[in-house]
């Protein structure tokens, strides 16, 4: 059965919901950079797991499919690829490790 919870008058939520610091965002930003994207939905999750707001999910979400649609080009393209599955292998590549870094970087308080 579900019973209802009574909660205290000014009781806090058992999540944090502000950003990690300063030091904290640029260690989480070095970690798609160091792994060369392969660990690039790192980031947006420990942000999204911190914070849950909609829109965190949304872009963790996002890197998450990027990250593992480029770990499918890497086990299905060959190694002397030209044309548009070396365009996408960059572009993935890019998004992985370049754009998750500098979403950690850049992403803003929210107006809770």
């Amino acid at each position: 059965m579900n019973q209802a919870v009574h909660l205290d008058k000014g009781a806090e939520p058992p999540r944090r919901s502000e950003l990690p610091g300063r030091p904290a965002r640029i260690g989480l930003a070095l970690v798609p950079l160091l792994s060369l994207g392969v660990l690039g939905f790192v980031p947006s999750l420990t942000l999204a797991f911190r914070r849950g707001t909609r829109g965190d999910w949304l872009t963790a979400l996002l890197f998450t499919a990027v990250s593992v649609g480029w770990w499918f080009q890497i086990a299905l393209t060959p190694e002397e690829t030209h044309g548009l599955p070396y365009l996408l292998d960059v572009v993935l590549l890019a998004t992985s490790t370049l754009a998750a870094a500098a979403h950690c970087l850049t992403v803003k308080e929210t107006g809770r």
